[in-house]
């Protein structure tokens, strides 16, 4: 086989595979029928087509620097045992104040060398004594507080976007926009309130320990012990007393999967944790043997087992009467992480299916009434030559939807304005190739010879007008969001494609035309 035959069989190739991508998407809401042996994917819509949600989330970034002065609290309360400081208690005060109280003033400049060195960021603003009470205020940094902010906007946009994958919503946008503020677009999504509670769930995981040693109902009273707090179970009604001190928390989880009882047929979620979760585990399960161990969400426990033996290995289970949804939801949000700060959700906006079948239609007409247009005037201005560009331009069709539902694209409103912007690139280099081919006809060139020097001659042009759109393409999807980016999507999928049926396509057929069939007069 010459090379020319095997060129003609690869571009043959291209546009029957590309046909078989493309496919699946005209059966419409239809299953593809059985026995179809191509590809079964889709072309996907985004929001503006198919429906779903349009949420801007707010990241309360000052909750962030109130959980991070809490933590510096209870590790300077660890420093401060170790390094033999006498303190009576160390207590944050919203929004970025922390203050200590030393029992002894002996103590002061030790308490000042230790933050000075382990904590820079904290400035002491103020210094009182009251009853033999030293107070020392400390203010964190306004640097140190932006970058707290700054981290727990970016951790938010990954953590959410991580749950936003693993609920399934195909091709979500998430955009940060502003300092605090997250941009939503959830295609297709059915459930909008399930989808607010995954999004706004911090779900903090933690392990404390119930306190047996005081009396629950005096508690409940008010008399509750130092060290202990008054919880209530996932119903809201009953109370538990734990002990203050979180022994783990769920930052040590490695995995988290739902698992069905098979006595009960009940749902649970089954946890692993990661190599230091997994000691530590084992340490709090053998040094407390008959306590109970009570699991909390957000706050409210879960379930408050007893602990019967030393659990090795790192696994455990959460328990709590879920539904098969909530314990789905439960292991999604456990394995994403959890919000480094509460979300709020400052605008939403529901787009029906109905607008998004009007956006597909008016679209769809849109492409309709340009190529009809287009190829009339092919075929009226070039004749049997226009025939062919409008050949190509067809092909150039199939390859640009088969493309997209290869690569999982989303197609959206600007997306199909970009697919009827290259109807009319698409045969601007055939017009450019063919008035090259007149003007060598006209210097009494073969029709062999005009096609090649039409083709040589107006390649550079070609190249020119295609790259440059091709570059402000990129460009645009690069930089920019949402409906930007899809109309560059398909901007760029036709510049190419359009590139490969003249440059390819339609010059084999030229060349096959002039070379094997050996016409004497070209059509066009």
């Amino acid at each position: 086989m010459d090379i020319f035959k095997l060129k003609g069989l690869i571009i043959l190739l291209v546009v029957v595979v590309g046909l078989l991508f493309a496919a699946p998407t005209f059966f419409g809401k239809q299953d593809v029928p059985e026995g179809w042996i191509g590809p079964k994917n889709k072309i996907k819509l985004g929001l503006d087509l198919q429906g779903g949600m349009h949420l801007v989330l707010k990241v309360v970034t000052d909750k962030a620097v109130e959980s991070r002065l809490t933590s510096i609290s209870s590790d300077l309360k660890g420093q401060m045992i170790n390094k033999r400081i006498h303190y009576k208690g160390v207590n944050s005060q919203p929004p970025d104040l922390l203050l200590v109280e030393l029992r002894t003033s002996d103590d002061l400049e030790n308490l000042r060398k230790f933050v000075e060195e382990g904590y820079p960021y904290l400035k002491e603003v103020d210094k009182s004594t009251k009853d033999d009470i030293t107070t020392l205020t400390y203010q964190m940094s306004a640097e140190e507080s932006a970058v707290i902010r700054d981290q727990a906007v970016a951790q938010a946009l990954e953590t959410i976007r991580n749950r936003i994958d693993q609920y399934g919503v195909s091709e979500p946008s998430i955009i940060p926009q502003g300092k605090e503020r997250i941009v939503l677009q959830l295609p297709g999504i059915k459930d909008p309130e399930r989808a607010k509670n995954l999004l706004q769930n911090t779900a903090i995981l933690e392990f404390k320990l119930v306190d047996e040693q005081h009396s629950l109902d005096d508690a409940v009273k008010g008399d509750v012990p130092a060290g202990s707090y008054v919880a209530y179970m996932k119903d809201g009604r009953s109370p538990i007393l734990l002990k203050d001190k979180a022994v783990m928390t769920g930052d040590l989880l490695d995995d988290a999967r739902v698992r069905i009882k098979t006595t009960y047929n009940e749902p649970y979620v089954a946890i692993s944790f990661n190599k230091d979760g997994a000691r530590i585990f084992e340490r709090v399960t053998t040094e407390n043997v008959g306590s109970r161990l009570a699991i909390l969400l957000d706050g409210r426990v879960s379930s408050a087992p007893v602990i019967r033996e030393a659990i090795s290995g790192g696994d455990a289970i959460i328990e709590g009467r879920f539904t098969m949804e909530e314990a789905t939801d439960l292991a999604i949000i456990l394995r994403a992480g959890s919000l480094p700060a509460p979300v709020e959700i400052l605008e939403e906006r529901t787009v029906g299916p109905s607008l998004g079948r009007d956006s597909i239609n008016k679209g769809f007409i849109s492409i309709m009434i340009g190529g009809v247009l287009v190829i009339f005037f092919m075929v009226i201005y070039y004749r049997f030559s226009g025939l062919l560009a409008d050949l190509a331009l067809v092909c150039n069709i199939i390859l640009i939807l088969g493309i997209l539902a290869l690569f999982h694209a989303v197609l959206t409103l600007p997306g199909i304005a970009g697919i009827v912007l290259t109807i009319g690139m698409a045969v601007d280099a055939n017009v450019i190739v063919y008035e090259r081919i007149k003007e060598e006809i006209r210097l009494g060139r073969t029709p062999k010879m005009a096609v090649e020097a039409g083709y040589n001659n107006a390649l550079s042009t070609i190249l020119d007008a295609n790259i440059t759109t091709l570059i402000a393409a990129i460009v645009l999807f690069q930089f920019g969001t949402g409906p930007v980016r899809g109309f560059a999507v398909t901007l760029t999928i036709g510049i190419l494609s359009s590139l490969f049926t003249v440059l390819f396509l339609c010059k084999w057929i030229m060349e096959w035309l002039v070379n094997e069939k050996k016409i004497e007069r070209i059509s066009i």
